[in-house]
């Protein structure tokens, strides 16, 4: 009777779990069916090759154009000096607190860490507006500090604490016998770890870098306030848009028409273009554990 009843709550709680898995695979593909019906009118309207490689945007002038290739082209270069600045920096860090680190220091760091990742964007683009804008007005002798360059470096510190936890969680998952397998067989510590404990935790450093990756695209409210919000071609001390704030910033007074169904298509080219750079990664990393 016991085991019956255990039976029953198993499957109760089964059922559980795959009903709240439906309801997400149902809200992404919900999503996914509004944004391509709000944003495939405008680009039948405007056509695709003038929407994504128009190089301007100004829907409001005498003659509307909506191209967005500054925006795609900024979200691009955006991501990629984030990424590159970042990612070498949070997972250093993190082999260091997870492998090296004293355990007085990881004490300390971990919850530095974790606060840093609960500050809101507003407060990260506080921040830039206050200090980082000035000084790269300063530093670079530039009309204005607000551009590609002040963006770049927040969204590169915005995205070290997924970097870090998640690397950190990553590398403790791996079973100490590997390490001390590989000390007992003459490798030093260092060598251990970048060649041991590293690769075996390679997926979970990767699952890291994609969330880096996705936190970095999908920012809109710090970017936007020290980014300069201007529909320039992308260059590092200019002011420029990119595909998120071009949507936030508009959005609330846009008339209703082809200027709001072009910001849809925007969303809808966000979107697609963060679920290619997901795909792209989980491709690479499942090639990289069959081989």
């Amino acid at each position: 009777m016991k085991q019956h009843h255990k039976q029953a709550v198993e499957r109760v709680v089964h059922g559980i779990f795959l009903i709240l898995g439906l309801v997400t695979v149902a809200c992404v593909l919900l999503i996914t069916v509004f944004l391509v019906l709000s944003g495939l009118p405008a680009i039948r309207k405007i056509g695709l090759i003038p929407f994504l490689f128009g190089d301007k945007w100004a829907p409001t002038s005498q003659n509307p154009q909506y191209g967005i290739l500054p925006f795609i082209l900024t979200s691009i270069y955006g991501t990629a000096g984030a990424i590159l600045l970042g990612v070498p920096v949070g997972f250093l860090t993190a082999v260091y607190l997870a492998k090296a680190a004293p355990a007085t220091i990881r004490k300390i760091m971990e919850p530095a860490i974790s606060l840093l990742a609960g500050i809101p964007s507003v407060v990260y683009g506080l921040v830039g507006m206050l200090v980082l804008i000035p000084a790269v007005r300063d530093i670079f002798h530039v009309p204005d500090g607000a551009s590609l360059l002040a963006a770049i470096l927040v969204l590169a510190v915005m995205i070290l604490p997924s970097i870090i936890k998640v690397s950190m969680t990553a590398l403790d998952a791996v079973p100490k016998e590997y390490e001390d397998a590989s000390l007992a067989l003459g490798a030093t510590p260092i060598e251990t770890c970048f060649r041991v404990s590293v690769p075996a935790a390679k997926s979970g450093i990767a699952a890291a870098v994609v969330l880096g990756v996705g936190r970095a695209i999908g920012e809109a409210m710090a970017v936007v306030m020290v980014s300069g919000n201007v529909a320039n071609m992308p260059s590092l001390f200019q002011s420029v848009r990119f595909l998120t704030t071009a949507v936030s910033s508009e959005m609330s007074y846009a008339a209703a028409g082809l200027q709001k169904e072009a910001l849809f298509s925007i969303a809808l080219v966000l979107f697609l273009f963060i679920m290619l750079i997901n795909a792209a990664l989980n491709f690479f990393l499942k090639r990289s554990k069959e081989e």
